[in-house]
């Protein structure tokens, strides 16, 4: 809660926190608004494929560029000012730096970034969610043995999901369900880049006139971003996945306590201690009443035993906690997030505290690919959000034992045999390189392997 006291005391003292961004999108031109106007924090650097397209970012969210934009790395460091560039490594290494931030979406290049900032010493908030259920639990330790800090985005989802489980379980209480809302029907698992804008109620010139991404937007609708994100949580808080993927059960806010209950008290978890994504809409397509589309939520319960928790469910009652029927079940949610205008709290978190806002703590949960249509071999799997396939949560032992494709590496690689739809693509049926994204998945699933084999001896 003294996180802003603490930036302006490093303001004060001239020392602010230096911060280096890779990736000029969405997420981070909304980090760029705030961040321009929060004491203490310092934008270094930033780096973007297209230079001219960061220096454009930078313009539409405030800054003035031309009285801003620095000389060198160097430069930055010695006048306040901001370096613009098109090298991400080299702003990796850049004398000065505290914090990097990668926004750029792609998993091998969020990769590629978090090795090269913990070889330097820098902490580094992870946007990049695709990258870290790919290949986070490996990272994170990478982090930990350097004695830096690898951290989820506060702002994102996951990051704030994580924050209502740290404080249910800091109350005693115990966490029974946790996640977001979306907007899902069934049918949307075979969206493509070709539908998604009807299914947001926009036009086609509407979408390109915003400069909206399909691929990445239909990931949000097909399930992809969903499975990702839950993955995430899964594994950063201990929270299981469910074995047959999401439910996306339909679910008002004041309605979460009394859907997500384990079966056995009535609602549609397969025990306490899950993961799952609420959606705004009916199975019949009718809005639901105080829908969570764009929020977050936790469910927790007092007590295991109804004696012991009687009078903390009296206190429920007195407090209007929203909660289910029984009084035992109480839900806590936000019903709005704000993405990279909130991300500052991950960074300062991460240089005033050492501590992260959410972080993996092993592999418990992957996404993986699964056929949107029959593929024939030769064909070439296009990724998150494409034509070909969409991303569902496993568990990681199912993942492994079924030897699945994790959905962070199904994009420009081709099939040598033929996958059903609604399968889930495996390993052996592609043909695929052996690259750093590969070799450090193969490394992460290699090590809970291990794991599991000191366990059971």
């Amino acid at each position: 809660m003294n996180l802003a006291t603490k930036l302006k005391q490093r303001a004060a003292e001239g020392r602010p926190v230096r911060i280096g961004l890779i990736g000029a999108g969405k997420f981070g031109s909304m980090f760029l608004a705030q961040l321009r106007t929060t004491t203490g924090l310092h934008l270094l650097a930033v780096a973007d494929l297209s230079a001219e397209r960061a220096r454009q970012a930078m313009a539409t969210t405030g800054w003035d560029v031309d009285a801003v934009q620095a000389s060198s790395f160097e430069d930055a460091r010695k006048t306040g000012r901001t370096h613009v560039t098109e090298d991400a490594e080299a702003l990796i290494r850049a004398d000065g730096l505290d914090v990097v931030v990668d926004a750029t979406g792609s998993p091998a290049a969020g990769i590629r970034h978090a090795l090269l900032s913990a070889e330097n010493g820098r902490h580094i908030v992870m946007v990049n969610v695709e990258a870290d259920v790919l290949a986070g639990a490996y990272l994170a330790e990478r982090f930990r043995q350097a004695g830096l800090v690898y951290s989820l985005a506060y702002g994102d989802q996951p990051a704030l999901v994580c924050e209502l489980v740290d404080w249910a379980e800091t109350c005693g209480f115990r966490v029974v369900a946790a996640g977001k809302g979306t907007k899902y029907l069934p049918s949307y698992h075979q969206s493509t880049p070709d539908t998604v804008w009807g299914h947001f109620g926009i036009t086609d010139e509407e979408a390109r006139a915003g400069g909206m991404n399909p691929q990445m937007f239909n990931s949000f609708i097909d399930g992809t971003k969903s499975a990702i994100e839950m993955a995430a949580i899964a594994n950063a808080t201990g929270l299981a996945a469910p074995r047959d993927g999401l439910l996306f059960p339909p679910a008002g806010a004041h309605d979460l306590a009394r859907v997500l209950r384990p079966r056995e008290a009535g609602g549609v978890l397969e025990h306490a201690g899950m993961v799952e994504v609420v959606t705004s809409l009916e199975r019949d397509g009718r809005p639901v009443v105080n829908d969570l589309r764009w929020g977050v939520y936790v469910v927790f319960e007092a007590d295991d035993d109804d004696a012991r928790a009687a009078y903390t469910r009296r206190c429920f009652r007195e407090y209007a906690i929203t909660t289910d029927p029984s009084g035992r079940y109480g839900a806590l949610y936000r019903t709005v997030h704000f993405i990279g205008l909130e991300l500052g709290v991950s960074v300062a978190s991460a240089a005033l505290r050492h501590e992260a806002t959410g972080s993996p703590t092993g592999f418990r949960a992957d996404a993986v690919a699964v056929a949107k249509k029959p593929l024939a071999a030769g064909e070439m799997l296009d990724g998150e959000g494409g034509y070909t396939v969409w991303g569902r949560i496993m568990r990681a032992e199912d993942s492994l034992a079924a030897g699945a494709l994790p959905i962070g590496l199904a994009h420009k690689v081709k099939l040598v045999r033929p996958v059903a739809a609604g399968d889930v693509v495996r390993w052996d049926d592609v043909a695929i390189e052996q690259t750093e994204a590969v070799r450090i998945r193969r490394a992460m699933e290699a090590g809970m392997r291990q794991l599991r084999c000191e366990s059971n001896n």
